[in-house]
């Protein structure tokens, strides 16, 4: 796998809540919800405790985080 550069702008409100709108239409994610506060609340499951995420820089790395796992899983099982 080719490395990225590294970013040179900090994520925003938008791209995070575009990348949380993915994962719930995916169902990698139950909810995401973005707080007036800028804050994130997740929920993986529906009868999971929900997490509290600061900002758009934590919901891209829970997005990576996601698909690096979904890709580890696939291609192990080819």
């Amino acid at each position: 796998m080719i490395p990225r550069p590294p970013r040179s702008s900090e994520p925003t409100a938008a791209e995070a809540s575009a990348w949380a709108d993915v994962l719930v239409r995916r169902r990698l994610l139950y909810a995401a919800v973005l707080t007036p506060t800028g804050q994130w609340l997740v929920q993986d499951h529906p009868d999971e405790p929900v997490r509290v995420l600061t900002g758009p820089a934590d919901v891209l790395a829970l997005a990576a985080t996601i698909q690096h796992h979904t890709r580890s899983t696939r291609s192990e099982s080819r």
